[in-house]
């Protein structure tokens, strides 16, 4: 091996500021795919509430007794640990222009499902009835 090859000892590692560098930029790398993975964690929980809550009402709305057993006034229940209250109500077609039906009668349908993790979710609806002697 010729003198010339062999490295100089001033040249042949790393500073101290050179790994210092090179360790706050792996620390920002790490701490920003950190947080780019909790940012995610937090959305999956809120979607997988959100689907849990959809899937409890459409359970509750399949089981809702047939129309004429569904009386004006309130229901409620659990369903897969998310509390359901249904809200039956007249419905007043003369405050949209509508002459009232003799046969048939309106009901607001209001179904308010509360999960223990998020916000409730609330569908309404408006439905007919058959007038009893109609």
């Amino acid at each position: 091996m010729s003198p010339a090859a062999a490295p100089e000892p001033r040249n042949a590692g790393f500073t101290l500021i050179e790994v210092l560098v090179a360790l706050s930029i792996v620390a920002v790398s790490l701490s920003s795919i950190g947080a780019l993975m909790a940012t995610n964690v937090r959305a999956t929980r809120i979607v997988d509430a959100r689907l849990f809550r959809l899937e409890a009402t459409r359970a509750v709305l399949a089981a809702l007794p047939e129309r004429e057993q569904l009386v004006p006034g309130v229901l409620a229940g659990e369903a897969g640990g998310h509390a359901w209250r249904i809200d039956v109500a007249p419905f007043d077609v003369g405050q949209i222009g509508v002459k009232p039906s003799l046969a048939w009668s309106a009901e607001v349908l209001s179904l308010t499902v509360r999960s223990p993790f998020a916000g409730p979710l609330q569908i309404s609806t408006v439905r007919l009835r058959r007038r009893e002697g109609g």
